[in-house]
């Protein structure tokens, strides 16, 4: 039992696969996926947008293959990127098998919409060929026609039934390097329909809520949604959905699963929203902070808090910690101690030298 069991989640073991070089499933790390929004043809502009992508912390990257010039741009594409590739492909099933042989580590399909077995059959031979795997997506808004002629409407029972009609598909053709989705943009609707999936199949579940909107409304949703499941011990990797730029969603994603302690990745700030007892101004400090911290990777809490009423006790909890005083005097916390008195101005640089100085050690502890 852990120091905090109240914090314990306990995670539904599934099947493991691989998307190139990242595991997917059982006890791995949740990783974190966005998808470009360049064309895909433009592959100058795709590779810059996928290091984007990759430094502000995301794990897997889909690229849209809606032709054969783009499908067959991943080749050049994958020369370049470090992080795997998720080829998204809709209907035609040559962009599968182009995507498979030009690179792609998985292929983002509905099986269903193919089309007939033999062209299924010849993009599981592609996939098998170059090792690479598929995310069956199953959306609420493309729903299969029959299915929906005997629903009505999307509802969870549609999308559960549509999933396993595709796991059925593609274990017949016995493949099984596959993770699954089902998503909406409704988060009622997603949230039910992964919590039945996951009580029929041990696939790898990739959760997101589709279409969620602009960048404080999409947030919000996702944020209700994927920590909603999360917390239950469901979902394998994550995608937030957002008009906004692609890296606002790694950003995101990274900071859900931050707040949950299922990945802790990079500084993790917390800070008071502030009032007229602050001793410095809180939330343009926080903001800097945010900036000059963003380039470490390494695992470690921050407070700012403005004032003495919790400060002392959130700093006493955290790897570094700045407090609040009166008179231009601010106590600076080391590992939950006291350690030096510090004027306003000195704030910004100080904190950032105790954080990067403590990265240092982390790095140095986990060669």
């Amino acid at each position: 039992m852990s120091i905090r069991p109240f914090r314990d989640i306990k995670r539904k073991k599934t099947k493991v696969i691989e998307v190139g070089k990242v595991k997917v499933g059982g006890d791995n790390p949740i990783s974190v996926q966005s998808m470009t929004n360049t064309l895909t043809t433009d592959v100058k502009s795709t590779i810059k947008q996928i290091h984007q992508i990759s430094e502000a912390g995301a794990d897997i990257v889909r690229v849209s293959c809606p032709d054969e010039k783009s499908s067959k741009s991943l080749k050049e594409i994958t020369k370049h990127v470090d992080i795997p590739v998720v080829a998204d492909i809709h209907f035609h099933y040559k962009r599968a098998i182009e995507a498979a042989d030009n690179g792609a580590s998985c292929l983002r399909i509905n099986p269903g919409n193919i089309g007939d077995k033999n062209k299924i059959k010849e993009v599981i031979e592609a996939a098998k060929n170059n090792n690479c795997s598929i995310r069956i997506g199953v959306n609420a808004g493309s729903l299969e026609k029959d299915i929906l002629e005997k629903y009505k409407e999307p509802c969870p029972e549609a999308l559960v039934e549509s999933a396993i009609r595709n796991i059925n598909i593609l274990e017949d053709l016995e493949f099984f390097n596959f993770k699954i989705s089902v998503k909406s943009s409704d988060v009622f609707l997603s949230v039910k329909s992964y919590k039945q999936l996951a009580e029929q199949t041990n696939y790898p579940l990739h959760l997101g809520i589709t279409e969620a909107g602009s960048f404080i409304p999409g947030s919000i949703k996702s944020s209700i949604g994927l920590g909603n499941l999360l917390m239950e011990g469901i979902g394998d990797t994550i995608r937030v959905s957002l008009s906004d730029d692609p890296v606002q969603e790694v950003k995101i994603g990274n900071e859900i699963l931050k707040s949950i302690g299922l990945r802790n990745r990079g500084v993790k700030i917390i800070s008071c929203p502030s009032c007229a007892r602050q001793g410095f101004e809180v939330i343009e400090t926080v903001k800097i902070l945010e900036d000059k911290l963003s380039h470490i990777k390494e695992s470690i809490t921050l407070s700012v808090i403005g004032c003495v009423v919790n400060g002392p006790g959130e700093a006493s909890l955290t790897d570094v910690g700045i407090t609040g005083g009166g008179k231009d005097s601010n106590m600076l916390y080391l590992n939950g101690i006291q350690s030096q008195k510090l004027r306003n101005k000195e704030i910004i640089s100080k904190v950032v030298e105790q954080v990067e100085k403590k990265a240092i050690e982390i790095q140095k502890k986990t060669k």
